[in-house]
């Protein structure tokens, strides 16, 4: 039975544990090592050890059997996420100022590592959401990597125009992509979701490439304070049944809302295939938390900083400053966000979302500013210049603009 916690008590469920990734970071990091300086041997003799790999390339051509109905559905999916990654992205500009003229130009990433799970879940999804915005913002070479690829996951890279992918998963793909190695070519970025161990990779080589975020494990709150119980339910099912140690949490100000929604949980889960899983993540990381009013509620959530956040009130979301995708409404589930609505799933977790947001097409560029002066915009600002470099001790920076301007 999920948990009924008044607002004090919520702590008590609602604070994350680091003790998995501190654990994962300690198992990953002669894994890491050895690939970096041990480069394709390395790798394989991991790949063997986790994956049971055998193949004589880390490269699987791609080109796989999709049902037309999957196809269809991909389609659709597809242009949602490339019409919200082309409006996302940021553009170059110019602006006259005076005698000088400012602006920025975006340039793209020339090469990226998307990793893609396959464990139990192949997440055709989370190829989508990586590799299209990557695409958008003009990125030439896009690494996937993932341990064992399905038939689908082929034939979704190849409609997306990716010629292979790395048969390789875990700590030792994020240092292949991050270090490289004889066969696998280093990448300026690595995005996408794994398990405890690719995150612990993911952190480790950060220093040296830069990813998304570290990923913990997947969770959502839910404010509501009526609604209908069924569809709550389904919604915090459709998050627990990710993981073991998915989190969904509900915070109302109803009592009765909060009891009808435990029943709802039960009744679908004896139905639900994936309950195994659901159960326990529901039983041992999530809740329902009463509080006294809705600001208690959007105030509570604001401090989880959740990786998604559903208000069935949509007016709530003008106090929200912290969540990594909200979602508005009803008739707006996480699920419609995950495959086709448009914005990125691949989104912070363990609390990440009170510095930023998820995965976007501007995760694959950088914006380079570019200015031009005139004799006469230098002139007006030469005694600023000058003035605040020698307050700085910085005598050179003061006489390049002197020399220009006095001889």
């Amino acid at each position: 039975m999920i948990r009924l916690l008044d607002l004090d008590e919520a702590s008590t469920v609602l604070l994350r544990q680091d003790d998995r990734l501190r654990e994962a970071l300690e198992v990953v990091a002669p894994i890491v090592s050895d690939v970096r300086f041990g480069g394709d041997r390395s790798v394989r003799k991991y790949a063997q050890q986790f994956d049971g790999f055998t193949s004589d390339s880390f490269a699987v051509p791609t080109g796989g059997k999709i049902s037309n109905e999957l196809e269809k559905a991909i389609d659709r999916a597809s242009i949602n996420i490339r019409d919200f990654a082309q409006e996302q992205l940021v553009k170059s500009w110019s602006m006259s100022v005076g005698e000088r003229v400012l602006g920025q130009i975006v340039k793209p990433l020339n090469a990226v590592g998307v990793y893609v799970p396959a464990g139990r879940y192949p997440l055709l999804s989370t190829m989508l959401m990586a590799v299209i915005p990557a695409q958008v913002a003009g990125v030439r070479e896009i690494t996937i990597a993932c341990p064992q690829p399905t038939s689908e996951m082929l034939g979704l890279a190849a409609r997306l125009g990716i010629t292979h992918i790395l048969q390789v998963g875990g700590a030792q793909a994020i240092a292949a992509m991050a270090y490289g190695t004889e066969s696998i070519a280093r990448v300026e970025r690595i995005v996408g979701p794994g398990n405890a161990y690719v995150a612990a990779a993911k952190k480790l080589v950060s220093s040296d490439v830069a990813i998304d975020f570290v990923a913990g494990p997947s969770e959502i709150v839910i404010i509501a304070s009526d609604g209908n119980p069924v569809w709550i339910a389904a919604d915090m099912l459709a998050q627990a049944e990710h993981d073991v140690d998915a989190r969904a949490i509900l915070i109302t100000t109803s009592i009765n809302l909060a009891r009808d929604v435990q029943k709802a949980l039960e009744k679908q889960m004896d139905s639900l295939p994936t309950a195994s899983v659901a159960r326990v993540a529901i039983e041992r990381n999530s809740a329902i938390v009463l509080c006294d009013s809705d600001d208690d509620a959007v105030a509570l959530s604001n401090s989880i900083a959740p990786e998604h956040l559903s208000l069935y009130d949509e007016t709530l979301v003008v106090g929200v400053t912290n969540a990594g995708s909200i979602f508005l409404g009803p008739f707006s589930p996480e699920a419609a966000g995950d495959y086709a609505s448009g914005p990125n799933h691949i989104l912070p977790t363990s609390g990440v979302a009170a510095i930023r947001g998820g995965l976007s097409v501007n995760d694959f560029v950088k914006v380079i500013t570019t200015q031009r002066l005139t004799r006469d915009a230098l002139q007006e600002l030469g005694s600023t210049v000058s003035t605040m470099a020698r307050a700085e001790g910085l005598e050179a920076h003061a006489r390049s603009v002197e020399v220009r301007l006095n001889g």
